[in-house]
């Protein structure tokens, strides 16, 4: 288990969404954190962009950004809490393919380790939409930080081994689920 160094690395293009009625981008410190990280794995930043707490237009976003063919992945960041405006798992479930049960179960048992019985009152989740991995995790910087750290770099680089998102990629469309439609 670990870094297959025989293989090349293979760059991913990554979207970064905030989610947040208060945010902007001079204020987007979670955001900036993904986009810190991603870009200094080695990939590639394809967008960024700041949607409010609103079901429609965070499913908006997510499905323009899934058709385009230069991006592979979404990484949100806030909206998975419990109060009422937290609606991010709400959007998602509207314009899935694919749930991703583990990421969540493994955000949360890796929380459970900093944060205790807190954990549980996150609601991180992945999906498919359209071909492309959407993952969503906390708004805040320290979710983001071992969200990116402990999980997405590991899944996202194709030298993980034994297996990782990335080789996997390909694959995601086939037997007619989902489709990149324009």
């Amino acid at each position: 288990m670990g870094i297959d160094t025989a293989t090349p690395f293979q760059p991913v293009s990554i979207a970064v969404l905030t989610v947040s009625d208060t945010r902007t981008p001079d204020t987007d410190k979670s955001g900036d954190i993904l986009v810190n990280r991603i870009t200094d794995a080695g990939h590639v930043l394809a967008n960024r962009g700041i949607v409010t707490d609103d079901i429609a237009l965070i499913a908006k976003q997510i499905i323009d950004w899934s058709r385009s063919d230069h991006i592979d992945v979404i990484i949100t960041t806030g909206g998975t809490g419990l109060t009422g405006r937290d609606v991010t798992p709400e959007a998602l479930q509207q314009i899935m393919d694919k749930p991703i049960e583990g990421f969540g179960e493994a955000f949360r048992m890796m929380s459970y380790q900093k944060i205790g019985t807190s954990a549980m009152q996150s609601r991180a989740m992945a999906c498919v939409v359209n071909g492309v991995y959407v993952f969503a995790l906390p708004g805040s910087p320290s979710a983001c930080r071992d969200g990116w750290d402990e999980l997405l770099s590991f899944q996202l680089d194709i030298r993980h081994k034994p297996c990782n998102f990335v080789e996997i990629m390909p694959r995601l469309m086939e037997q007619g689920v989902g489709g990149r439609s324009g």
